[in-house]
């Protein structure tokens, strides 16, 4: 089996020495891509934040153990960052609230509009109600810009199965945000097709 390229070695020696510069360049580097992921996974931004931050704990206390060549740092760092979401997304399942929780409003600033906001969190909304493969799939490639044979390796699926995850998410996505598509009867009326 051939080693992996890793750009990623380098950094992950020196934080694994305690570099404190290397450590910051991997927090600026890494964290905002896991807070991302981890958002999009799971839609509430205080989890978010909170396994982004595990994220990265786990990340420092690897560095001095990790050993380049079997995989590259950042498809380990994406799937500690998934496992963290599927354990909260699992204790949700088991802990039936009430009330839903207060979420913030995750669309853009007031000043890019509230049409842009209001279109932003309908694609959180549908995105939240994938099966959590497809919104993995979707997630990894469309928002974390992984390539296809990155998204399948992280996940453990072959590249068919894993397209097939995204056909399928497209698809559910493309039916439930279907009124947002030009030419789209906004009352919800017209000849279906």
């Amino acid at each position: 089996m051939a080693a992996v390229d890793d750009p990623d070695e380098d950094l992950v020696r020196r934080v694994g020495q305690g570099d404190a510069a290397a450590i910051q360049a991997m927090v600026a580097r890494k964290l905002p891509r896991m807070l991302t992921l981890a958002y999009r996974m799971l839609g509430d931004a205080g989890e978010a934040e909170d396994v982004a931050q595990e994220t990265m704990l786990r990340a420092w206390k690897q560095a001095p153990r990790w050993r380049p060549g079997q995989a590259r740092f950042d498809t380990w760092l994406h799937r500690v960052a998934l496992n963290l979401c599927y354990d909260r997304l699992r204790r949700r399942r088991e802990i039936p609230t009430e009330t839903p929780p207060d979420r913030p409003d995750p669309g853009p600033a007031p000043d890019r509009g509230l049409l842009a906001a209001e279109l932003g969190l309908r694609v959180d909304r549908a995105l939240q109600t994938l099966p959590e493969r497809q919104r993995e799939a979707i997630v990894l490639c469309h928002y974390q810009e992984l390539t296809n044979i990155e998204a399948a390796r992280l996940m453990a699926v072959s590249i068919e199965a894993l397209e097939s995850l995204l056909s399928r998410g497209r698809r559910a996505l493309r039916r439930t945000l279907s009124d947002l598509a030009p030419g789209a009867d906004p009352a919800g009326k017209g000849d279906p097709q």
